[in-house]
């Protein structure tokens, strides 16, 4: 054999030898990086939520939910979830009418102000909703059962629907769900403007035992607000969120174009209800003057405190003044 073709077979098994190692490297390089996008991927699953007590990090989309306040049990079944476990409602125990259906196969676990951290440990939840107002001292411990997501108030029903969207990795359904309710806002707004007393004042009283409150903000008045109607005649500009009146001296503080009121039906509220009503400085009050007072459902109004609740009351107001839905 001569040295020629000795030297091109040489060539031809070095470019062979050549060819296959960068197959090698390309098949390498293609598993690595496969492996890096299903890395890539695993972590995208994780859910980051900043909330009233911090961050909490959802290593995976949640599928077993406790809800520690009634806004978040009302609100969570609006994104079509059943929580595992609750707290009991109020009144109408153990859980409020307008939502007990949905709840049959529910956990209770304790009340509001004293949930059982036992009982919801036991429920091996993958997310807890809580309130900063309720459930700030036991945070921490609620923080070794499960991810907890903290509202900082008990009634604002928006910013729980954005905090359950975001954890529940359905922000594009509570973009929706509250979407819905910002039109509903505006159709109202549109429709009563054209009235000739527009816009009111208004005032949301609540009869006890012994005293008197009006809701100048809270879950009722923020709503009233956002609709268009002013605070109390004599309450606005104070910032005030709730008054106490003791005396009915203090009856004057009342006064609004509209009243929403709500009170326990026991003997001994409605004994003080029917006082304060009959007193001559509650019968010159603008309302009553003018035959606009109403006793609206306290559930609804004020004892709930999520996104069905919200648009029960705002149903109320529809009918109330008349307004075509």
């Amino acid at each position: 054999m001569n040295k020629k073709l000795l030297l091109l077979i040489a060539a031809c098994m070095l470019s062979v030898l050549f060819l296959a190692a960068c197959g090698g490297s390309e098949e390498e390089g293609s598993d690595a990086a496969e492996s890096d996008s299903g890395n890539a991927a695993e972590e995208s699953e994780a859910i980051e939520v900043s909330h009233a007590m911090g961050t909490t990090t959802i290593e995976e989309k949640p599928e077993r939910v406790v809800s520690l306040y009634q806004g978040a049990t009302d609100t969570v079944l609006a994104f079509d979830v059943t929580p595992v476990g609750v707290v009991e409602s109020w009144v109408e125990l153990p859980m409020y009418d307008y939502i007990k259906d949905d709840l049959q196969e529910v956990t209770y676990v304790g009340q509001e102000t004293q949930p059982n951290l036992e009982e919801i440990a036991a429920l091996e939840p993958d997310v807890i909703f809580a309130s900063q107002i309720r459930h700030e001292e036991i945070y921490e411990q609620l923080s070794e059962i499960a991810p907890t997501i903290v509202n900082e108030t008990i009634y604002d029903f928006k910013e729980t629907t954005n905090l359950i969207g975001q954890a529940l990795g359905e922000e594009e359904k509570a973009e929706s769900l509250l979407g819905e309710w910002d039109g509903r806002i505006a159709d109202f707004q549109e429709k009563i403007g054209s009235e000739e007393n527009w816009p009111m004042s208004a005032a949301v009283l609540n009869y006890r035992p012994d005293h008197a409150r009006i809701y100048v903000t809270g879950f009722a008045g923020s709503i009233l607000q956002e609709l268009g109607f002013e605070e109390p005649i004599e309450l606005q500009g104070q910032n005030e969120e709730i008054v106490m009146l003791n005396d009915k001296e203090a009856i004057p503080q009342m006064n609004a174009d509209v009243f929403f009121q709500f009170m326990e039906e026991t003997p001994d509220v409605q004994k003080n209800f029917e006082e304060w009503t009959a007193h001559p400085l509650y019968q010159n009050l603008e309302a009553v003057q003018n035959d606009n007072v109403y006793t609206v459902d306290e559930v609804s109004w004020n004892m709930a405190g999520g996104l069905q609740a919200a648009n029960g009351m705002l149903d109320d107001i529809y009918e109330y003044f008349e307004v075509e839905q």
